[in-house]
């Protein structure tokens, strides 16, 4: 009994906690610098965040692995299929604004703050490696390291976006969290290939994040989130498909 209560309590995902605590306090420290922007300020803080977020875009969507373009493509239409035969969008709108309701805000870039905030905090390499760590190894410092990045991205998020930010925790403990409690099963589907496949999707939709907050355009983003468990499976198929026959 001893031993497995140790093994249990090894395997509480101890570094996300710390990681929502980060976000937690960048966030309430980005929401009291906003109230002290005004307009102009507040148009040249989201050109800024704009910009920025263009580059860590184009740097993880270049990480799709060789022979693997038709994979990210079709992972893209399929997903955004999928997201839009669901209004995955008016889903989460509508759970967005039972949140606001509870905490009696009404923010309009609440939904899409939150959206914005998982993709940049969860969908990467360092991410899903250092929670699988965590899992298998006990080993936090990625993760920390992460928090601390995380931190700092979120009081330049949340002046931007607002509180929906500080929410992107609950995501992140599902995702990440998740990650960590079923790493012993999940460490042989997150092949190199597919973490890198998965980067790939996951800068193209901060691209999109990009483009919105130009004004350049009004991505769905929210109905194209599907394309992240997508491209996961046809990676992982492809990739058990083609070392079959090598």
């Amino acid at each position: 009994m001893p031993h497995e209560c140790n093994i249990y309590f090894m395997r509480v995902p101890k570094a996300t906690i710390v990681n929502m605590l980060t976000v937690t306090t960048g966030s309430l420290i980005g929401l009291w610098f906003r109230q002290y922007f005004s307009s102009g300020v507040e148009d040249m803080v989201f050109q800024a965040v704009g910009l920025g977020t263009i580059v860590i875009g184009i740097k993880m969507a270049l990480r799709v692995p060789e022979g693997y373009l038709l994979i990210f493509m079709f992972s893209l239409i399929f997903g955004s299929v999928a997201g839009q035969l669901m209004h995955l969008d008016q889903g989460l709108e509508a759970l967005s604004s039972l949140l606001k309701e509870g905490i009696g805000n009404t923010d309009s870039s609440f939904t899409e703050g939150l959206i914005t905030a998982f993709l940049l905090f969860c969908i990467g390499s360092m991410t899903i490696v250092g929670a699988l760590e965590e899992g298998l190894y006990g080993k936090r410092e990625l993760l920390y390291v992460k928090a601390t990045l995380d931190g700092f991205s979120s009081i330049m998020l949340a002046s931007t976006y607002g509180i929906g930010v500080l929410f992107s925790i609950i995501p992140m403990l599902i995702f990440q969290g998740g990650i960590t409690l079923m790493s012993s099963r999940l460490k042989a589907f997150f092949s190199e290939k597919v973490l890198n496949s998965l980067s790939g999707v996951g800068g193209v939709l901060i691209i999109g994040i990009s483009f919105n907050l130009l004004r350049a355009a009004k991505i769905n983003l929210e109905n194209m989130l599907p394309s992240l468990l997508v491209v996961c499976v046809l990676a992982y198929g492809y990739e058990k498909r083609k070392n079959k026959f090598e």
